[in-house]
């Protein structure tokens, strides 16, 4: 059996892959830029976990090659390791830490002590994670119940304001886990983030498109009023299908002030049976909480006009193929998918569940309503109405 060519790429074409991966290229088009299969550039991005290596800088306290080089021509012509340094402009002790480590002056080659100077450079910086343990294992617990590394990072910065030891970036929580040679956290962890996969991705990789059908009489979502647009009063929600298997679906909802989070379960995706569905739910609610709804054109919500007259509750919708204009919902399903993981019949959770994971979710702390949670800011919502 003929063993396969393993394919080396150069510094500059790695350079090249992480720069289209950071734009949010997929591996197939990367690849495609070199005339190979997408393995061959997983196994490159996936060394250190998706997240580009920092490139190597030499510190400007430390011999270059061309002193090096200058070290080997004075030591040949039977210099002194102190009138080296004199026309060097360094220390002699430099001069001679130098020789001693790379062979003397008998055996110091330039380009060998300028590699060795590299390789013994090349120790990384203790992960804080490490050093840490403490605050390692309160990582690992908040990693345990679903919380992103971004509000594991602000809720320490808001509970230990005080004590930067027990602070920590959402990045180097990203890295401990993805590059499994820092020690830090084990990597049984990665099942525990909200998007499973071996490697991080690019924040401008592509969201879902497409234009799911025409709707009579729809009202575009840009004449929806400011206040909505600018999350200024809450009562404006965004929705949409979360779809499984076996043509089973759940309605998602979230409110885009407080970003609270309600999930519908749906026997079909008719629309009669979904508009009966928000109906029901939307009497749930007080009127002042809910205002408008904002959908992407699925026909599932054909019968719109039915919901506004039964509820008083305007609904806009997306333009078509623009279901990022949803960005609350849309981040809301990409989240949801740890619960309802594609191909899975979604039609096997009852209300109850739905509602625990709903609750999962709004009693999370967010970084855009500074650390608080959904359900907090909803609460006070709701108690200014009473």
């Amino acid at each position: 059996m003929k063993r396969r060519t393993r394919i080396y790429y150069t510094e500059s074409q790695k350079a090249l892959m992480w720069e289209r991966w950071k734009k949010g290229d997929t591996l197939h088009q990367i690849a495609q830029l070199f005339d190979r299969h997408h393995p061959s550039i997983q196994r490159i991005l996936a060394e250190t976990g998706g997240i580009r290596p920092v490139q190597r800088k030499r510190s400007q306290l430390s011999l270059t090659l061309a002193e090096r080089e200058e070290i080997s021509r004075a030591v040949t012509a039977g210099q002194s390791a102190r009138s080296i340094a004199a026309s060097l402009g360094r220390a002699p002790s430099t001069i001679s830490r130098e020789l001693k480590r790379n062979g003397g002056q008998e055996d110091y080659r330039a380009s060998q002590a300028e590699q060795a100077a590299w390789d013994r450079a090349h120790r990384p910086k203790p992960c804080k994670l490490v050093e840490n343990r403490a605050l390692a294992h309160i990582v690992a617990d908040k990693l345990k119940w679903q919380w992103s590394p971004e509000q594991i990072a602000g809720w320490l910065k808001q509970t230990y304001p005080s004590d930067e030891s027990y602070q920590v970036s959402h990045e180097t929580i990203y890295r401990s886990l993805y590059i499994q040679a820092r020690g830090a956290l084990k990597k049984e962890l990665l099942d525990h983030l909200r998007r499973t996969r071996v490697m991080r991705r690019s924040r401008h990789h592509t969201l879902k498109t497409g234009d799911h059908g025409r709707i009579t009489d729809a009202v575009s979502i840009s004449e929806r009023p400011a206040t909505a647009e600018d999350r200024a009063v809450p009562g404006h929600w965004e929705g949409d299908l979360l779809c499984g298997s076996d043509n089973s679906q759940i309605a998602t909802l979230v409110e885009r002030q407080t970003r609270y989070v309600m999930l519908v379960k749906l026997p079909s995706k008719d629309t009669e049976t979904v508009i009966n569905a928000l109906i029901k739910h939307a009497h749930k609610l007080p009127q002042e909480l809910y205002k408008s709804l904002t959908w992407d054109r699925g026909s599932e919500l054909a019968d719109h006009k039915r919901f506004t007259l039964a509820t008083d509750i305007k609904v806009y919708f997306c333009d078509p193929q623009n279901p990022w204009q949803r960005g609350t919902n849309e981040n809301t399903n990409g989240l949801l998918r740890q619960y309802f993981p594609k191909g899975t019949d979604l039609s096997a959770h009852s209300q109850a569940q739905l509602n625990a994971v709903a609750r999962r979710l709004n009693e999370r702390p967010r970084k855009t309503l500074k650390f608080e949670t959904p359900a907090e800011r909803f609460n006070q919502c709701v108690a200014s109405t009473g």
